[in-house]
């Protein structure tokens, strides 16, 4: 009997989300360490972030939330048609349908019109370098197609496009405000990126923009 082939994870994912109340103790915690150590210093200011950089942290904001839902939805599943959801943000869901399958062979996972729909999906990371920090809510509807690589001889290279995005919150460290509020009336903005290796660049909200993993 032959196994059914099963769908590897996208790389550089990260952990999930812990509640605020958890990240408010480490915070405290931290603090409090700052103010009591001896010799304690405190960190160099992060560089200015103008809208340039606050569009790249929002992309790559976005681009790690695809990749989250991949990895709680679709990966370890049997190839082939996918449609499952997840409530496991901080709050919000998020639902991904298409088909996927596998290429042992080439080391990359194919993804044909994979299509995610993030409802108010609030995800955040706090990281050591100011231009990967975010607190952000993602709503929209996202497709993405191409191949993502499994084995390190295999280079990723898919498009995601989406046609009514909204992305709202906190960029950067210290965090600078991003987005209009989500239930403003205007539709929301477009996006076209493609993702090549570790580089993820495009057209974003009215505005090239771009970052590397």
């Amino acid at each position: 009997m032959h196994r059914a082939k099963t769908i590897f994870r996208e790389v550089g994912v990260l952990p999930a989300p812990r509640p605020r109340s958890g990240t408010a103790i480490v915070a405290v915690a931290a603090a409090l360490a700052l103010t009591t150590g001896c010799a304690s210093k405190s960190p160099p200011p992060s560089p200015p972030c103008e809208q340039e950089c606050k569009d790249a942290v929002a992309l790559r904001a976005l681009r790690e939330m695809m990749k989250y839902a991949f990895n709680l939805i679709v990966q370890g599943r049997p190839v082939g048609p996918q449609d499952g959801v997840t409530d496991l943000f901080l709050s919000g869901t998020a639902r991904i349908f298409g088909v996927v399958t596998a290429d042992p062979l080439q080391g990359v996972t194919k993804v044909e019109h994979l299509t995610y729909v993030f409802t108010n999906a609030n995800y955040g990371t706090k990281e050591d370098e100011p231009d990967e920090n975010y607190d952000v809510v993602l709503d929209g509807t996202l497709t993405q197609e191409g191949i993502i690589a499994v084995q390190p001889s295999a280079t990723t290279a898919v498009r995601i496009r989406g046609t009514d995005v909204r992305l709202a919150g906190k960029v950067y460290d210290p965090p600078l405000d991003y987005g209009p509020p989500l239930d403003y009336a205007e539709p929301g903005c477009v996006v076209d990126v493609t993702q090549s290796g570790n580089d993820v660049a495009g057209n974003f909200c009215g505005r090239k923009a771009g970052f590397s993993f």
